[in-house]
């Protein structure tokens, strides 16, 4: 590979036949990081996080309408042996009405409507991604966006996990690596995914009146165990059991505003929908002590100094830079890139856009060959930038990514989806790419030339045995399919 296809594709999100080549590969990234746009019009016209919450808060008094329904329910069925009643004027069964019933309909409204919220934020996604001029800050939204993974699996997290991205990841990708940890664990999208939203301090006011009533809901210590393994320091890093206990302690009391309904809104106080909210009746007295240091201070201050020591620690420098070194230098992350991404990261701490230039002025990120294997996302983008396709409808985007085995923000678990070859390269996986490269080459229609975009997409790169079973095809369809599942296409 050349300089240019280099920095086309593994730094960006594959060429568009309208792009010039750069002529200065590597000052042709250093542009995007000033003009990179944080908020394109597509995204800033998906569902606001007012509107989500509002939903999920319908939604979830609706279930617990059901919850509260449903014995009344049962006890009637021991009764009268079944649901309906003989209608004795008609003398026929008829469904006699409960709220129950009359509350389905609405619970599935809201549920479609949830739904429809992921669609259209999915949607804004590719199509950010498809049109952006600064790809290579693009591809990196999508890196962090995996590194801090929450995943739709999880039905509170559905309307809101394109919302992550778009409020907590894109304003800070080009900012202090601090400023993006701290927007994305206060995010409504991560403290329901991993439970924080109704973690109990037990000596908390509402921990002692719950423990009074025989309650069993405590403590939870699934953000900040994945706070220190995954967003900052990472496993094996000499933090405890007790430095995660402690962690989940002091990040008591950080919650979601507009959930709670009746006396348990009043305890936790008012806020607008989706804001992040402290609330000091569930939050955990006292200091803490983490890895040695201690912090004795009050409410929110006590999470939030504890995120930034761990934002600063030179196991997090690592972490990071082994991070952005697999991503962009191979599965196996070159040592010496580590060490002087690592470097920059503690030097400048923590500026992210420094970490950027160092990645593109290190030799590591240049090679020849191919030294990535493209995941299902980064392989659909850059074939449908190839035939340039930007308008692709939400649903079937969707759909899409769902055939090729990497949903939108539903990776299985909070490490994110795999970042390595093994994961992707399955033979079941490859026919995926060969039957999606089919109905992407006809959507783009006969007009194109595969031959004239195979130099454009792939320049300097283009081997001699993909150029001829390209130029044999039988149709432009074919060529374009063939050049879409081509090594050379397949890798960046």
């Amino acid at each position: 590979m050349l300089a240019p296809a280099i920095a086309l594709n593994r730094f960006g999100l594959g060429a568009r036949p309208a792009d010039s080549i750069p002529s200065d590969p590597r000052a042709w990234l250093l542009s995007q990081l000033t003009s990179f746009q944080p908020r394109p019009p597509i995204i800033a016209a998906v569902p606001s996080r007012a509107e989500v919450i509002g939903q999920l808060a319908q939604l979830r008094e609706q279930q617990r309408m059901d919850r509260a329904e449903r014995p009344k329910l049962q006890q009637a069925s021991l009764v009268t042996g079944t649901p309906k009643q003989m209608n004795e004027t008609a003398g026929e069964m008829a469904p006699q009405p409960n709220k129950a019933v009359l509350v389905d309909p609405e619970k599935k409204a809201l549920q479609k409507a949830i739904r429809a919220d992921y669609v259209t934020m999915t949607g804004a996604r590719l199509s950010s991604a498809l049109t952006t001029d600064a790809p290579f800050v693009e591809r990196l939204v999508h890196f962090w966006a995996n590194h801090f993974a929450v995943s739709i699996d999880k039905q509170p997290v559905v309307g809101l996990a394109g919302l992550l991205e778009f409020e907590a990841i894109r304003p800070h990708v080009l900012g202090r690596f601090s400023d993006m940890l701290l927007a994305v664990e206060q995010h409504p999208a991560m403290l329901l995914y991993l439970d924080q939203a109704q973690s109990i301090g037990p000596n908390s006011p509402i921990g002692q009146r719950a423990a009074a009533r025989g309650g069993k809901r405590g403590l939870n210590e699934n953000l900040g165990r994945e706070i220190m393994e995954l967003h900052t320091l990472g496993v094996r890093t000499g933090y405890t059991q007790a430095d995660v206990t402690e962690f989940a302690r002091a990040l008591t009391g950080w919650t979601v505003s507009g959930l709670a309904r009746g006396p348990a809104a009043r305890l936790l106080g008012d806020g607008e929908p989706g804001e992040f909210r402290f609330a000091e009746a569930l939050h955990e007295p006292g200091s803490r002590t983490i890895m040695g240091n201690r912090y004795p201070q009050d409410g929110e201050a006590q999470g939030r100094a504890i995120l930034m020591d761990l934002a600063a620690n030179p196991a997090t420098a690592k972490h990071i830079a082994i991070q952005l070194a697999r991503h962009f230098a191979g599965d196996t992350p070159p040592q010496p890139l580590v060490d002087r991404l690592t470097k920059t990261y503690l030097a400048s701490g923590g500026n992210l856009p420094a970490l950027y230039r160092t990645l593109i002025n290190s030799p590591e990120a240049w090679v020849a060959q191919p030294v990535k294997f493209k995941t299902p996302w980064e392989w659909s983008v850059s074939a449908l930038r190839a035939v340039d396709l930007e308008n692709v409808p939400p649903q079937m985007a969707v759909g899409l990514m769902n055939q090729m085995g990497q949903p939108v923000w539903k990776p299985e678990s909070p490490a994110g989806y795999d970042d390595i070859a093994a994961s992707w390269a399955a033979p079941e996986a490859l026919m995926q790419r060969v039957e999606a490269a089919k109905r992407i080459a006809d959507r783009a229609g006969s007009s194109i030339d595969p031959r004239a975009i195979a130099e454009k997409v792939l320049p300097g790169s283009l081997g001699d045995s993909t150029r001829t079973a390209i130029a044999r095809a039988e149709s432009p369809a074919e060529g374009l399919a063939l050049l879409l599942v081509s090594p050379e296409f397949l890798r960046r």
